[in-house]
């Protein structure tokens, strides 16, 4: 728990309120989905999203993804709650777009043996963020994103 609080204090302003932001946020996401559901989770956010919009930005710095990405898996890690894959991609989803950020959160699914499972995760320009092992990889992906706008073309 110190070697923790070690890493905590020695991350820069700005990381720390993403943590704290990820940390408040994957509760929020999760007992929404518990009680609302998917699609009116989504859209609560996506409203918020287009709210207060940040001006879009081109070529974010890899530094801003990864330490975005960090923050959420860190929150998740040291939060009371763990969250699902779902839970932790509509959070990194929600604070990247709050960032400018155009990512997609995807969500693909599989069968093996007797068991139907799926799994979600957030992509930008065609790369998961938040999936290093490639596990997505193993999940036919749907054709369009589930984080797309109402009336996108996409």
């Amino acid at each position: 728990m110190w070697k923790a609080f070690q890493r905590y204090r020695a991350l820069d302003p700005q990381a720390r309120a993403l943590f704290w932001r990820a940390a408040f946020l994957l509760p929020r996401i999760a007992l929404s989905l518990r009680f609302y559901g998917f699609v009116r989770t989504r859209d609560s956010f996506q409203k918020q999203i287009l709210q207060a919009p940040a001006s879009p930005i081109d070529h974010p710095p890899e530094q801003a993804l990864q330490n975005t990405c960090r923050m959420v898996k860190a929150a998740g890690h040291y939060g009371a709650l763990h969250p699902t894959c779902l839970v932790e991609s509509l959070a990194l989803w929600y604070l990247l777009q709050k960032q400018g950020v155009a990512v997609n959160l995807r969500i693909g699914v599989r069968k093996t043996a007797d068991e139907f499972e799926a799994h979600a995760w957030v992509e930008y320009a065609g790369a998961a963020l938040n999936q290093p092992d490639e596990r997505h990889r193993h999940y036919a992906a749907f054709d369009r994103g589930f984080s797309d706008l109402p009336g996108d073309p996409s």
